[in-house]
C-alpha cells in the first residue's frame, strides 16, 4: 500500500475515524491488517491544509511535505531499522553513529528517540496548526521509552495529537493504553481484498488468491508474501520440500520469514491432527501428520524462536538448525 492509495477496507475505517475528538489514537489488531498505512493517512488528515471527509487531499503543500519525509509538524517515532526500510529520515547524530558504523540500527524504540519527540511536542507548529506524532509499531517501546511518552499522553498540548499503531497491544503499558482511544482493525471480506490484492501485487486472480490464502487472510502479508521471491507454485510445494530436507526455497529467504513460514506448517499440521481445515497450506500439499506431542513439542520450539529471531545470531547456523528439527519432527509421521 503506498502513502496515499488506501485500500477500500481502511479507508472506510479512517472516515470512520476522522469523525473522534480525541487526542490519542490507538490502532490495534494483528499483524498485517494496514496498521502503519491507516496511521500515517490519519497522520496525514490531520496536518492536511484542505481536508475532506474521506481524509487529507493529496495536493496541498502539507501532502507533499509527507510523501517526501520533510513535513516539520509531524514526528515520526519508530525502531531506527524501521525508519531506514521506510525511508523517515533519522536525526542527524544518529544517522552520524550509524554512517560510523558505531552501532547498527536499533529494532526497538529508543529511549532517545522517545524523549526527542516529548521535546517536539513542546515545541510551536512550524505550520501554525496541529502537530501529530506517530508510533509505530508501539509495542516495540521499551518500558523507559514509554514512561517517557506518558506525561505528555496524560498532559498534551491543544494542538498536539497521537497516532499509536500496533500489532500486540498487549505489550504495551496499561497506563499507555488508558490514555488512548482505541481502534481495533477490521479484517477485510475476501471478496473485496482479492481484486485489491490482484492489481496491488500485479498478478492473475490465482496467485492471488494463492498469496490470501498464504496470508492467513492478512492484505499486508499476503502482498509481502507476492513479492518475497517465489512462486504460488513453489509455496504450496514447500511442505513436501521441507519434509524431504530440501531448503533451497526458503534458503534466500530472512530469517523471521523462515520461522513464519514453518510456524505455519506446524500449526496446519495441528490443524488437521485436531480435525479442522488447514489454513496457509493446501490440504493435499501437506506431509503426514507427526504424533501431537511431537507437533506440540515444535510448536513450542518455535514460539521460543520468535521471541529471539531478530537477534544478530549467525543465520547459516539457525537455518540448519531449523532445517534438521523441521525435518526430524516430519520424519516421526507414522510412529
Amino acid at each position: 500500500m503506498s502513502d496515499t492509495a488506501l485500500a477500500p477496507w481502511l479507508q472506510r475505517q479512517l472516515q470512520s475515524l476522522l469523525t473522534w475528538r480525541t487526542h490519542a489514537v490507538l490502532l490495534a489488531g494483528p499483524s498485517g491488517l494496514g496498521q502503519y498505512e491507516l496511521g500515517l493517512a490519519l497522520a496525514r488528515a490531520w496536518l492536511c491544509e484542505r481536508p475532506q471527509p474521506t481524509g487529507a487531499c493529496g495536493q496541498c503543500p502539507s501532502c507533499h511535505a509527507i510523501d517526501v519525509r520533510t513535513h516539520a509538524d509531524l514526528c515520526v517515532l519508530m525502531p531506527e531499522t524501521l525508519s531506514l526500510e521506510l525511508a523517515w529520515p533519522l536525526d542527524e547524530s544518529t544517522q552520524r553513529e550509524l554512517d560510523d558504523k558505531k552501532r547498527k540500527p536499533s529494532k526497538a524504540i529508543r529511549v532517545e528517540a522517545a524523549r526527542q519527540a516529548v521535546a517536539f511536542t513542546q515545541t510551536t507548529s512550524a505550520r501554525g496548526g496541529t502537530q501529530v506524532v506517530l508510533v509505530y509499531p508501539a509495542e516495540r517501546l521499551n518500558v523507559e521509552s514509554a514512561n517517557t511518552l506518558l506525561k505528555t499522553l496524560e498532559e498534551p498540548s491543544p494542538s498536539v495529537r497521537f497516532v499509536l499503531a500496533t500489532e500486540a497491544a498487549h505489550l504495551l503499558l496499561p497506563t499507555i493504553r488508558s490514555r488512548c482511544q482505541t481502534h481495533t482493525l477490521q479484517w477485510p471480506d475476501e471478496a473485496e481484498a482479492l481484486p485489491w490484492l490482484q492489481a496491488a501485487a500485479e498478478t492473475t486472480p490465482a496467485a492471488a488468491q494463492a498469496w490470501w490464502r498464504a496470508s492467513g487472510g492478512r492484505p499486508d502479508e499476503a502482498l509481502a508474501l507476492s513479492r518475497r521471491g517465489f512462486t504460488p507454485e513453489q509455496w504450496a510445494g514447500l511442505p513436501q520440500a521441507l519434509a524431504r530436507g530440501d531448503w533451497k526455497v526458503l534458503g534466500e529467504q530472512a530469517p523471521a520469514q523462515q520461522l513464519d513460514v514453518l510456524q505455519k506448517l506446524c500449526h496446519d499440521l495441528m490443524a488437521r491432527a485436531a480435525g479442522a481445515a488447514p489454513r496457509f497450506f493446501p490440504a493435499e500439499q501437506l506431509p503426514p501428520s507427526p504424533p501431537w506431542r511431537v507437533l506440540a513439542r515444535w510448536s513450542d520450539e518455535l514460539t521460543q524462536a520468535a521471541r529471539s529471531v531478530e537477534h544478530p545470531y549467525q543465520a547459516g547456523l539457525l537455518q540448519e538448525a531449523w532445517a534438521a528439527r523441521a525435518r526430524q519432527a516430519l520424519a516421526t509421521a507414522g510412529r
